[in-house]
């Protein structure tokens, strides 16, 4: 059932976070969302492989890094609650201030 793989998915707190980020910046490299969660590059690709599974990220190789993005099939009810949420929830808002950092290098 996708609607349960997608609930499994975004059940764990570090996957909610990276589909926020993703659902209110477009597509990001790894490495700044590595940054923009503080977390070890291991266990964020780690995160967004279960989210791939679960159909809910594209992957895209360039050069050494890879980018990702929510799928066309990402239900669109799904983003507006993350985009509302990104500018109410603290952590949400940390994670985007550190990624808007990240990004502007």
């Amino acid at each position: 059932m996708r609607l349960g793989q997608t609930f499994k998915a975004l059940g764990e707190p570090v996957r909610l976070r990276l589909v926020s980020l993703l659902a209110t910046s477009g597509e990001q490299c790894v490495c700044h969302l590595t940054e923009a969660l503080n977390l070890p590059q291991s266990t964020v690709s780690r995160h967004l492989g279960v989210l791939r599974h679960a159909g809910l990220i594209n992957a895209r190789r360039d050069g050494k890094w890879m980018y990702y993005q929510l799928t066309d099939d990402t239900p669109a009810e799904l983003i507006t609650l993350l985009a509302h949420s990104s500018s109410t929830e603290e952590v949400l808002v940390q994670d985007a201030e550190r990624l808007n950092r990240s990004c502007s290098c």
